[in-house]
């Protein structure tokens, strides 16, 4: 009772606003264990009493506890996050509402549904501010016409090195387009240049992915939809290694989260506005469920799991590009790729060949593309003669 005591008069007097934890002395492998809980409150963020707000909020990173006070921004998140709020739902009252790209939204949204002048305040991308339509932080970084100016690191940055570091660049590309198209454009870079056997040299057609694409459509969508736009200097990162891909974004995970939550499913989405938009255009399939997808595609495949850090203040994907085991499949998946021969198939003629209907055959195709066994050339996902090759 006396440590019960003490304890809690330690940190009633040292941490501001007060705090009032649970605390429990548990007996635990013939000793005892003193149990501290803490529970989640509006009046964050805490601070040590006796240096201040200022210099004494600390957050907790990975496995150790840093100072927030550098980055003066960190705090205010904290506090947004005690309020429910997202940074990329505020407004900026300094811009009228054609600071929106009207067109450049349109042109988005084509593939799914026409988007309505209306439909831009339904989104975020615009909202009333005293008693006028203005941008949102989401709005500008979505379709901006003044991004650049207004967020300059709102970019990504992709390379492909020779080897297992960066001594040596091979190819490289500044991505400035809307976020939706940059998502799509930084894919393309890594579709390139992810050959099975990668030879050093001059760009050639990719006939196989190394690692899966829905891995990387994972790793990539995850890292625009929750990056932290109000850090500087620091724009999203892909780098392509002989052995691995990089996707590293701006900002630690949001707080409350850890690397071992992301692995359970848990998620937490950093920026509303473009996590709606993203989710509207498909480009996002179901809330949480990304980093389970990108690791069962890894295993499936053959391939380790992917490595999650909080490195700096930055986060980072690792997709390792070296087999650990064969392929999980079962005995359809391996009737299909029998079936597949250089010439390719329709998937009427792979359907016959295993006595599937089209529908189940399609999607069965569909999720060994997304493996990266097999490869697909069309016009079109609905193209009718859309063919299936093996990969290798």
């Amino acid at each position: 009772m006396d440590l019960e005591e003490r304890l809690a008069n330690v940190i009633s007097d040292q941490i501001a606003p007060r705090l009032v934890p649970e605390i429990e002395i548990i007996a635990w492998r013939g000793t005892h264990v003193v149990a501290v809980e803490v529970f989640p409150s509006p009046t964050r963020p805490r601070y040590l009493a006796s240096t201040g707000l200022d210099a004494g909020v600390y957050v907790r990173v990975g496995s150790t506890n840093r100072r927030a006070d550098p980055d003066p921004d960190l705090v205010e998140e904290l506090r947004r996050y005690a309020r429910g709020e997202a940074y990329d739902e505020q407004p900026l009252p300094e811009l009228d509402s054609e600071a929106v790209d009207f067109r450049a939204a349109s042109e988005s949204f084509a593939p799914v549904r026409k988007l309505r002048r209306a439909d831009l305040e339904t989104l975020r991308l615009l909202t009333v501010h005293q008693g006028r339509a203005v941008p949102t932080v989401g709005g500008v970084l979505l379709f901006g016409h003044d991004r650049a100016r207004l967020f300059p690191d709102a970019w990504i940055q992709a390379g492909r090195f020779a080897g297992t570091n960066k001594s040596r660049l091979l190819d490289q590309v500044e991505i400035r387009s809307h976020l939706p198209q940059a998502t799509e454009d930084a894919i393309g870079f890594i579709q390139k240049h992810s050959l099975h056997g990668v030879e050093i040299g001059p760009v050639r057609h990719a006939d196989r992915w190394s690692i899966p694409p829905v891995a990387v459509r994972e790793a990539v969508i995850n890292a625009v939809a929750h990056a932290d736009y109000r850090q500087h200097g620091a724009p999203i990162r892909v780098a392509i290694f002989d052995d691995r891909l990089e996707v590293e974004s701006p900002g630690l995970l949001p707080f409350g989260l850890t690397v071992d939550d992301l692995h359970r499913g848990v998620s937490k989405l950093r920026n509303r506005v473009i996590g709606r938009v993203f989710h509207t255009l498909g480009l996002i399939e179901q809330w949480g469920s990304g980093i389970q997808r990108m690791t069962a595609a890894c295993l499936d495949a053959g391939f380790p799991p992917p490595l999650l850090e909080e490195i700096g203040i930055r986060f980072r994907v690792t997709l390792f590009t070296t087999r650990v085991a064969a392929p999980t499949m079962d005995e359809t998946d391996q009737a299909i790729l029998n079936t597949l021969t250089e010439n390719g198939a329709l998937t009427s003629e792979v359907a016959a060949a295993i006595g599937l209907s089209t529908r189940a055959t399609r999607t069965r195709l569909a999720r060994l593309v997304e493996r990266g066994l097999v490869r697909e050339i069309g016009t079109s996902p609905s193209d009718p003669r859309r063919r299936y090759y093996p990969a290798t």
